[in-house]
């Protein structure tokens, strides 16, 4: 077992165990550490992109909360993988049911993802919020709190996660590479942070990703394993297409899918990324504003489930023809 340490996650070895530990979220952190230290604490909603620290403040919470007996106090639950009003009424009313073990008078069940909770699921856990909210203390996690509804968000209080700072993911970064004896390149940790766009569990596993085989992390490195668009690579595209070159900006589209494995909507971020920096004399602010309109209906439509070449294609036809809108 002591072998198989070092080939742990990299995002688990490291995560940390006390809000004391967490790095970024500095609007947050002492709220929450304020609960831990007075042992008392509403039910919680956190809101926010994937990768920035809803989960690890949920586990330090916990362990601040109950120290040694923090696992028999604490559950969490997927509500992705069950979603329906079933899980509700059986799994979660069944543990907020029953007493909580040592001194502080409740226990925390965390619903990770509740925002893939159906109407009449969550329906149901506003009555067992309200009904054991003396036994027990929900933590809700979602990606989207528009998702969760109004009555459950009026009985919580809500902490909006923001993506990571650069020097936040930095500073964890150069701690993990530290701990794994590697060396991260100047120029590397700069292309892991472009990659990560704020998300320091996506900017661990590709470190951890690049540095599997080799003790020096190099750009080339990064390059070679990131499966999202690099900036260089969308500015290229784009940079063809705004000259009226369409073949190109779409030989280079395919090069995009087929080298680095992007999807759809990482090459709609990318672009959506690169387009403030536009010279105007390129791309007026009004057409940058008729694209970003275009972009969203791309995206809605990626999200329908519509081909990612074809859709990409379409933007960069609109951009070689001079129609920026989606008209």
């Amino acid at each position: 077992m002591v072998g198989r340490v070092t080939e742990a996650v990299w995002v688990e070895k490291y995560r940390p165990v006390s809000l004391r530990d967490m790095v970024g979220q500095e609007a947050i952190v002492p709220l929450l550490r304020s609960y831990a230290e007075k042992r008392a604490m509403p039910h919680l909603l956190f809101a926010g992109p994937p990768g920035t620290g809803k989960t690890t403040a949920a586990l330090a919470l916990a362990r601040d909360l109950y120290g040694n007996e923090w696992r028999q106090n604490f559950r969490e639950e997927n509500a992705s993988d069950a979603r329906g009003i079933d899980t509700i009424r059986t799994t979660v009313k069944e543990y907020a049911r029953t007493s909580p073990f040592g001194e502080i008078g409740f226990k925390i069940l965390f619903l990770d993802e509740a925002d893939n909770l159906t109407a009449e699921a969550q329906a149901a856990l506003r009555r067992t919020m309200e009904r054991y909210s003396t036994s027990c203390r929900f933590i809700l996690s979602c990606n989207y709190s528009s998702r969760i509804i109004d009555p459950i968000q009026s009985r919580c209080a809500v902490f909006r996660f923001r993506a990571y700072s650069t020097e936040a993911i930095r500073t964890q970064l150069d701690r993990v590479a530290r701990g794994e004896g590697k060396k991260v390149s100047a120029e590397a940790m700069e292309t892991i942070l472009a990659a990560s766009a704020g998300d320091m569990r996506r900017a661990i596993n590709l470190l951890q990703l690049t540095a599997t085989h080799v003790d020096t992390v190099t750009a080339d490195t990064v390059k070679e394993y990131a499966t999202i668009p690099l900036r260089r690579e969308v500015e290229a595209m784009v940079g063809a297409a705004l000259k009226g070159s369409f073949l190109e900006a779409r030989d280079r589209l395919y090069r995009v899918f087929t080298d680095r494995g992007a999807s759809g909507e990482d090459i709609v971020r990318a672009i959506h990324s690169y387009l403030p920096d536009i010279p105007d004399s390129v791309l007026p602010p009004r057409d940058k504003v008729r694209l970003v309109e275009f972009l969203g209906e791309v995206d809605f439509r990626l999200a329908q489930g519509a081909s990612d070449r074809i859709q990409i294609e379409a933007v960069l036809a609109h951009l070689a023809s001079g129609q920026t809108g989606g008209g």
